[in-house]
C-alpha cells in the first residue's frame, strides 16, 4: 500500500530540484556540485520537513513513522532505524526535529534570493510544496493535533515574512483582478454566476492585512488548516471524523465580526465547504414575526437565500430573551431544523456578546453540538482605532495632519470602555463627523486649493 507521504514528497522533490539545478550549474573540477548531489540535497531537505511536523506535537504515532520509514528507508544509507517505529523511537531520530521549522532553511533562503534577483518564482513553487507534504503529515492520523495545526501555520507565516523581507511577492500578493461576470453590464436573465473561487492564500493575506485581530487570525487559520487535511484524507479515501463548520463569535460591536465572516465564507468556498461563498447577515428582525407561523417561513426565507454561503446572525443571542412563548424561540427551533436539512448546503455563525451568546446555546438542546468552536474578537487598542481611522482617510481619499491624528487619539482614549464599546463603529462615526465639520470649514475659503480639499485638522475632530 503507497504511504501517504509518497506522493507529496516526490511532488516536493521534482518540484524543488528542478529550479534548484537551474541556478547550479553542473560541471566538474573542485567546488562544483553535480546534480545528482543536488537532488540528494532536496530529498534531505523532504525528510527534515516531514520529520518536523511529525514531530510538532512531540508525538510519533505508529503511522506516521511508518509513512516516514516507507518513503525514505530506501533514499539514504539509514542503517538500522528504518526496521520499525519503535526502532526510530529508540534512535530519537526524530526529537527535537520541530525546530527545523523555526526560520528559514538554506535552500528556501538560496529560492528568496535568486528570486529577489531575477523576478523568479522559485520560491512559491518551494513554498507550496513543503506545505503539501505538511498537510500530508496532519493527514496521516485521523484527527490532527492543535500542535500540528499551529505548526502549520507558524511555518506558512515564517516563509512568508521571508519573502517579504527580500520583498518577493508570493502567493495571495499581489491579487488578481476579478473580471465582471456580466459583461457589458447587461441585465442576465438568469442568476449570474460568481467570481472564481479565490486561491485560499490570497483570503488569508486579507485577513493578516486587517488591523488587529491576532487571535482571531490565528483561530481563523487554524480552522483553515484543519478543513485542508480533512479535505486531503477525503481525497485518499481516509476517514474523517466528521465537525462542525458552524461558528460562535463573541466580542463587543465593531470588531471586525462581519468582516472575518465574509473572509470565511471566501475560505469555506475555496476548500468546497460551500458553493458559493457569498455572506447572508440578518438579526433577530430578520428571522422573528409578530403573528403566529410566520416566522418560520421567515427563517426558511433566510436560510434558503444563505444556501451554498454563510448565514451571519448577529446579536443572536436576543432569539433566546423572552419566555418560550416568545417567536424567538420559534426561531431558534426552526433554524436548527433547517440546519439540520442542510447540513452540507449552509454554513451558520452566531455572534452577540460572551455572557448572552453562552446561554443562547444553551436555549435548545440541539445548538451547543453543532457549533462546537468559539471565536472571541477583543476591542481594537487605541493605537489600532488611530490606524483604522487612518484607513478610512485612506480610502476616503483625506489627508490627517498631525494635530487631526492627535485628537482623534484624545477623543478615542477618552471613551469609556464598558459593555458595548463601539470600536471600529466609533472611529467610521468619528471620521464621518470629522469629514462634515472639514466641509462646513473649508467651504467658505476661496480659492480653495486640492490641499485644503483634503486636509484634515485638529479643528475637524469633535471633542472628546
Amino acid at each position: 500500500m503507497e504511504s501517504p507521504l509518497t506522493r507529496p514528497i516526490e511532488a516536493f522533490i521534482a518540484g524543488v530540484t528542478e529550479p534548484l539545478v537551474g541556478l547550479v550549474p553542473e560541471g566538474s573540477g573542485p567546488g562544483v556540485v553535480r546534480h545528482d548531489k543536488l537532488r540528494n540535497d532536496v530529498a534531505l531537505e523532504a525528510f527534515n520537513l516531514a520529520a518536523a511536523f511529525i514531530d510538532a506535537d512531540g508525538v510519533h504515532t505508529d503511522g506516521e513513522l511508518w509513512a516516514l520509514v516507507a518513503v525514505f528507508a530506501g533514499r539514504f544509507d539509514t542503517g538500522s532505524w528504518a526496521a520499525s517505529p519503535n526502532t526510530l523511537r529508540t534512535t530519537g531520530l526524530l526529537t527535537g526535529k520541530r525546530t527545523f521549522l523555526d526560520g528559514p532553511s538554506t535552500l528556501f533562503d538560496l529560492f528568496v534570493q535568486a528570486d529577489a534577483r531575477r523576478g523568479s518564482v522559485h520560491s512559491w513553487r518551494y513554498y507550496e510544496a513543503a506545505l503539501d507534504v505538511a498537510r500530508a503529515v496532519c493527514a496521516i492520523d485521523e484527527t490532527p493535533t492543535s500542535a500540528e495545526l499551529m505548526a502549520v501555520e507558524r511555518f506558512r507565516s515564517m516563509l512568508l515574512r521571508t519573502m517579504d523581507g527580500a520583498r518577493v511577492p508570493h502567493p495571495g500578493s499581489p491579487r488578481p483582478a476579478v473580471s465582471d461576470p456580466t459583461p457589458g453590464g447587461a441585465t442576465a436573465v438568469a442568476e449570474p454566476e460568481p467570481p472564481p473561487a479565490r486561491p485560499v492564500e490570497e483570503v488569508l493575506q486579507e485577513l493578516d492585512e486587517l488591523v488587529g485581530l491576532a487571535a482571531v487570525k490565528a483561530e481563523v487559520k487554524l480552522v483553515t488548516n484543519l478543513m485542508r487535511v480533512e479535505k486531503l484524507r477525503l481525497e485518499r479515501g481516509l476517514p474523517v471524523v466528521g465537525s462542525s463548520h458552524h461558528l460562535v463569535f463573541t466580542g463587543n460591536p465593531g470588531t471586525g465580526k462581519t468582516t472575518v465572516a465574509r473572509l470565511i465564507a471566501q475560505i469555506y468556498r475555496s476548500l468546497g465547504a460551500v458553493a458559493q461563498g457569498h455572506l447572508v447577515e440578518t438579526d433577530r428582525s430578520g428571522l422573528v414575526a409578530g403573528y403566529v407561523g410566520q416566522t418560520a417561513i421567515k427563517v426558511k426565507e433566510v436560510v434558503t437565500a444563505a444556501l451554498g454561503g454563510v448565514l451571519l446572525i448577529d446579536e443572536a443571542h436576543a432569539l433566546a430573551r423572552g419566555n418560550e412563548r416568545d417567536f424567538g424561540h420559534e426561531a431558534i427551533d426552526m433554524l436548527v431544523k433547517l440546519m439540520e436539512d442542510h447540513r452540507d448546503d449552509v454554513v451558520v455563525i452566531v455572534a452577540g456578546y460572551p455572557d448572552e451568546m453562552a446561554g443562547f446555546l444553551d436555549v435548545n438542546p440541539g445548538l451547543r453540538s453543532r457549533f462546537p468552536k468559539t471565536i472571541f474578537f477583543e476591542d481594537y487598542t487605541d493605537d489600532q482605532l488611530l490606524q483604522i481611522f487612518d484607513s478610512m482617510c485612506a480610502k476616503g481619499g483625506y489627508r490627517p495632519d498631525g494635530g487631526c491624528r492627535q485628537a482623534v487619539g484624545a477623543y478615542v482614549a477618552a471613551q469609556v470602555r464598558d459593555r458595548g464599546f463601539g470600536n471600529a463603529r466609533l472611529v467610521r462615526n468619528l471620521f464621518e463627523a470629522a469629514v462634515a465639520r472639514q466641509a462646513s470649514r473649508v467651504i467658505e475659503l476661496a480659492p480653495l486649493s486640492d490641499e485644503q480639499l483634503v486636509s484634515l485638522t485638529a479643528a475637524d475632530v469633535p471633542a472628546p
